[in-house]
């Protein structure tokens, strides 16, 4: 996609998506004190995609035909929802969510050499390599040497966090590779689709029918997740990638932390090791360096 100017409407859209996902940490974190891993899930996706199903009959999109597009949404919705939000809220039970949203972070580092495996003209040139050193220097940092030395219940969720990452990265090749000719909100919607499919029979499966939350935040959290942090949010992401490209919407990803880091302090009160913010210093300068901005202002 070709990279345009940021203008301040664009800011305001980056600003405006990066509080939405901010937040659903919290979110995630407060709704799971009553519900479990998969059901969470589940309402999150179904809510979700009935929404983006009602902006596509507002709108009048086309529906998609061939059949091959349904089972790509299913793919999709397996990559991008059902793997990395199940591993995303099941690490969010023992590490913090300012930290998970440190190694969210990460996406975008790991869809680099992702991509360079898939595709051609992907390549891993000399930038992309520094880039993606110094943004996995930060991550080990975050996750510390004392997960290494000692191998406990923080350390596995730690790294189902960064496994969430890598399947976003897949999620993003199999997006380009087959979903690429539709329109970002069809495509989304499908996907959602394909993921609630999944995710409601296997909520019911492992965690049995729902009960009905007894605290009110709890079902605030899950109309927060599905609606704004969710259907919401991919709408404004897309803009987003219209207005000013892939690169530019990637800054979304370091404006993310700081504001998941700000509302795990003042409501959860978690407090983070210095070794996460220098960690998540040096990802975001991985990030930039991929990004090529930092290097542009340096030769100028």
């Amino acid at each position: 996609m070709t990279q345009t100017q940021i203008t301040p409407r664009t800011w305001l859209d980056l600003g405006l998506l990066s509080l939405l996902w901010g937040a659903s940490f919290l979110s995630v974190r407060v709704a799971l004190d009553e519900l479990g891993v998969f059901t969470l899930v589940a309402h999150r996706v179904l809510w979700a995609a009935l929404i983006l199903w009602l902006y596509v009959g507002l709108t009048r999109l086309p529906l998609p035909r061939a059949p091959g597009v349904w089972g790509a949404f299913l793919i999709m919705g397996l990559l991008n929802n059902i793997i990395p939000f199940s591993l995303l809220t099941w690490g969010q039970q023992h590490i913090e969510t300012g930290l998970t949203s440190i190694f969210n972070a990460s996406t975008a580092v790991f869809a680099v050499p992702v991509a360079a495996l898939v595709f051609a003209d992907e390549r891993m040139t000399p930038r992309r390599v520094a880039g993606v050193l110094v943004a996995f220097t930060g991550v080990a940092i975050a996750i510390g040497l004392e997960a290494l030395e000692s191998f406990d219940i923080r350390s596995l969720a730690q790294l189902a966090v960064l496994g969430a990452t890598l399947s976003y990265a897949f999620a993003a090749a199999w997006a380009r590779a087959n979903l690429s000719t539709l329109r970002p909100e069809m495509a989304a919607a499908g996907m959602l689709t394909g993921s609630a499919l999944v995710m409601v029979p296997l909520a019911l499966w492992l965690e049995g029918a729902p009960t009905l939350p007894d605290l009110p935040r709890t079902y605030g959290a899950v109309a927060y997740m599905a609606g704004p942090a969710t259907a919401i949010a991919y709408l404004l992401y897309y803009r987003i990638l219209r207005a000013a490209g892939s690169a530019n919407a990637m800054l979304v990803t370091l404006m993310i932390p700081p504001v998941a880091i700000t509302l795990g302090a003042v409501v959860l009160h978690e407090r983070l090791a210095p070794t996460a913010f220098a960690g998540f210093g040096l990802l975001a300068l991985g990030l930039l360096i991929l990004d090529g901005r930092i290097l542009r202002i340096a030769r100028r």
